[in-house]
C-alpha cells in the first residue's frame, strides 16, 4: 500500500487515540487545531501545505464549504463525506433528514430561534421535555425541564452565544443506546458494505457521559430495528468509516436521536471489549481494509471528571485499566465474564481512583 497521509480537523484525547490507530497502519497523521478547522482561509492554507490524502473532521463546526470544493474537485477524500459532515453540523438538518427524508421514527421536536417560540414549543410538547442547542455541542447546554421554574434556565443554557434551540418531547424509554455502524469495502465483493458492533448502553447526566457498557440487552426485534436504522442513516451520510448512531429504545420500538460520523466517547468501552476498538475500525474503514467487529469480552467504562488520587488502587481491581487525559479527565475500563460484573469492576476502580489519600 502506498504511503498515505491524513489531516485531522480538531484535537483532543479521542483524536489522539485515533491517530495511534492510523499510524499503526502506516498513515502519517497531522492535526489542525479547532480554530484552524473553522477558518476557511486557514484551512485552505493547511491543506495546501500538507496535501493530505484524507481529511477527517473531529469536531462538528468546520469550514464545510472548503471540504465540499476539494471533494468535488477530487483532490482529497473527506471522511465520511463533505455532505455527511454538513448534515451533522446542526440538529435541525440531521433530524429532518432522518425523520422527513428517511422516515426514521423520532420523538416530537421543534426548532426555535426566539424566546416566544421557545415558550410555545415547551407548552405544545409538554413537561418534561429536553432542551438542547440546535448545533451539536458534545452534550453541553442540555437540560431536562421538569417544572415551570426551570424554563428560564433551560433557555439560557441552550441559547448560549445566540444558538438556535431544539425542544424535544421527553420519551419514557427503557434505555438509551449507541450502535456503531462500520462502512468499508467488502473484500469478497469489492463494494461498500456495513458491519455492526454489539449495541452499547450508556448513562448521561447534564449532557456528560457517566458510564457505558457493551453489550446491552435488546429484544431481537429491537436489535433488527436498530441495525436497519443505523444502516439507513449511515448510507445517507455516505462515505466510509465508523458511524455512532444514538437511539432510544422502548420495548421493540427504536427512536433515532442522532449520529456522530466518527468515533464517539460512548464507544470508548470498545478499547477493552472488542478485538478491534472503534478507533482501529475507523482507520481500517477509511482505508478500505477488512473489518472485524468481534466482541471478545463484556466490558464497561466510567468517566471521571476530577483528579485521580490513587492510580495504583484503581489498577489493582481485576481486569481494570485507567486512561488519564488532560484537564483532569480520566476513563476507567473493565472487563469480566458478564456485563454486570464488568460494570461493578469499573465502578470499584473508579471509587478507588478518586478516594482521598491521607
Amino acid at each position: 500500500m502506498p504511503p498515505t497521509s491524513a489531516l485531522f480537523l480538531g484535537s483532543g484525547e479521542f483524536a489522539e487515540e485515533l491517530a495511534v490507530a492510523f499510524r499503526r497502519l502506516g498513515v502519517e497523521v497531522r492535526t489542525a487545531d479547532n480554530d484552524a478547522a473553522r477558518d476557511p482561509e486557514g484551512l485552505r492554507a493547511l491543506i495546501d501545505e500538507h496535501r493530505p490524502d484524507f481529511i477527517l473532521p473531529m469536531i462538528e463546526n468546520t469550514a464545510v464549504e472548503v471540504l465540499a470544493e476539494l471533494e468535488a474537485a477530487g483532490d482529497v477524500v473527506v471522511v465520511p463525506s463533505a455532505h455527511g459532515c454538513e448534515l451533522t453540523v446542526a440538529r435541525d438538518t440531521l433530524r429532518r433528514t432522518a425523520n422527513q427524508d428517511l422516515g426514521l421514527p423520532t420523538t416530537a421536536y421543534r426548532f426555535v430561534d426566539n424566546r416566544a417560540d421557545f415558550d410555545e414549543a415547551v407548552a405544545d410538547l409538554g413537561l418534561p421535555c429536553i432542551v438542547k442547542p440546535a448545533t451539536f455541542s458534545a452534550g453541553h447546554g442540555h437540560t431536562v425541564i421538569r417544572g415551570e421554574g426551570e424554563v428560564d434556565a433551560a433557555w439560557d443554557n441552550a441559547r448560549g452565544d445566540g444558538n438556535d434551540v431544539m425542544v424535544e418531547r421527553f420519551v419514557d424509554f427503557d434505555s438509551e443506546i449507541t450502535l456503531l455502524a462500520v462502512r468499508s469495502v467488502d473484500p469478497a465483493t469489492g463494494k461498500l458494505a456495513t458491519w455492526f458492533c454489539e449495541p452499547i448502553g450508556h448513562i448521561n447526566h447534564d449532557g456528560r457521559l457517566l458510564e457505558s457498557w457493551q453489550p446491552t440487552s435488546l429484544s431481537p426485534a429491537a436489535l433488527d430495528n436498530a441495525r436497519s436504522m443505523a444502516a439507513r442513516i449511515s448510507n445517507a451520510l455516505g462515505g466510509r468509516g465508523v458511524f455512532a448512531v444514538e437511539m432510544f429504545v422502548s420495548g421493540d420500538d427504536v427512536y433515532f436521536s442522532g449520529v456522530i460520523p466518527r468515533p464517539h466517547d460512548v464507544a470508548t468501552v470498545t478499547l477493552n471489549s472488542q478485538r478491534f476498538s472503534q478507533y482501529d475500525l475507523h482507520a481500517r474503514a477509511v482505508l478500505g481494509l477488512p473489518i472485524d467487529t468481534t466482541l471478545v469480552s463484556p466490558g464497561a467504562c466510567t468517566m471521571l471528571y476530577g483528579p485521580v488520587n490513587d492510580l495504583a488502587a484503581a489498577l489493582a481491581v481485576p481486569e481494570a485499566d485507567v486512561r488519564l487525559y488532560r484537564d483532569e479527565r480520566a476513563m476507567v475500563l473493565a472487563t469480566a465474564e458478564t456485563v454486570d460484573s464488568a460494570r461493578s469492576r469499573a465502578a470499584q476502580a473508579s471509587e478507588a481512583a478518586t478516594r482521598s489519600i491521607g
